[in-house]
């Protein structure tokens, strides 16, 4: 059996098309096939369905890749004992990380590592969601959570606060809202509740027990800027906030606490690449700490 057609059959069992996981690979769509379809005669099974828009794992497939996944592991640790991996930091780091804290603090930053370590490339996923490590959609996730199971390293990053933010246009046509009760006199704008991915980020229940927005957002970049265009009054992230002179913070008094948390699965421990970009990531928190606080 060989590995690297086992490699490109994670690849294609975990992106569901072929050709979305020949671009992850940098591979040709064809090669990719017939590497696949080689490792299934080796096997003498079927571990895809082709279909013409993806494919899906056969019940055998769903055993194999539980095997491909162990073979993974085992080999990324074996390859980085060996040295054979990392010696000349290079490679890709895949960072999975929520919309506000990958595209406000992150995405103008890691410019700053690319530049010290050119052969590293790093992919940076900014997105409202949660990641597998397990399954390798990211190498780094940052969370909201500490993770209570799973073979995962964790570290916290930094914690953070949100508060309370009206546009001044808003509020030219607005009374500013005295206390909690009279938020229910405004338009309110909030996240998509079936869509929260994490307890953490059900903020509204800490204000008040009916946010009931008339505007519901799913990411923290979008609430923004609806509470910048004036939409509303929302909770948002006071690093984010602060940038913008026409948000106005109200009601001060009021602020809800939260905290990252740097995750890696424990089969890259000793993969000196990611560790490097996840102290990285810590070096960068830690020297603007300020901006959180």
């Amino acid at each position: 059996m060989n590995w690297d057609d086992v490699r490109m059959f994670l690849a294609v069992a975990r992106t569901g098309q072929f050709l979305a996981a020949a671009r992850r690979l940098g591979v040709n769509h064809a090669t990719l096939s017939r590497r696949v379809t080689a490792l299934e005669e080796d096997l003498e099974t079927r571990l895809l369905i082709r279909r013409t828009n993806g494919c899906e794992l056969t019940a055998e497939g769903e055993i194999f890749l539980r095997a491909a996944e162990r073979m993974e592991t085992e080999m990324l640790a074996a390859q980085a004992k060996v040295g054979r991996v990392d010696s000349a930091l290079a490679g890709t780091v895949r960072i999975g990380a929520p919309d506000g804290f990958g595209v406000y603090f992150l995405a103008p930053r890691l410019g700053q590592l690319t530049a010290r370590y050119p052969e590293l490339k790093i992919q940076l996923v900014p997105v409202p969601r949660s990641f597998s490590l397990s399954q390798r959609e990211a190498d780094i996730a940052i969370t909201i959570e500490r993770p209570e199971q799973g073979r995962l390293v964790s570290a916290r990053l930094t914690d953070y606060t949100l508060g309370l933010y009206a546009a001044r246009d808003y509020l030219r046509d607005h009374p500013l809202p005295e206390n909690v009760d009279s938020l229910k006199e405004h338009r309110r704008i909030g996240y998509v509740e079936d869509l929260i991915y994490s307890p953490s980020l059900n903020y509204t229940g800490e204000i008040m027990r009916n946010w009931d927005a008339g505007f519901e957002i799913s990411s923290a970049i979008g609430q923004t800027e609806a509470v910048r265009s004036g939409a509303g009054i929302g909770i948002l992230h006071n690093y984010i906030a602060r940038q913008y002179p026409e948000l106005v913070r109200i009601l001060p008094e009021i602020s809800i606490s939260r905290a990252y948390w740097t995750i890696y699965h424990e089969s890259a421990r000793d993969l000196v690449r990611v560790r490097t970009v996840a102290d990285f990531v810590h070096e960068l928190v830690r020297s603007e700490r300020q901006i959180f606080l």
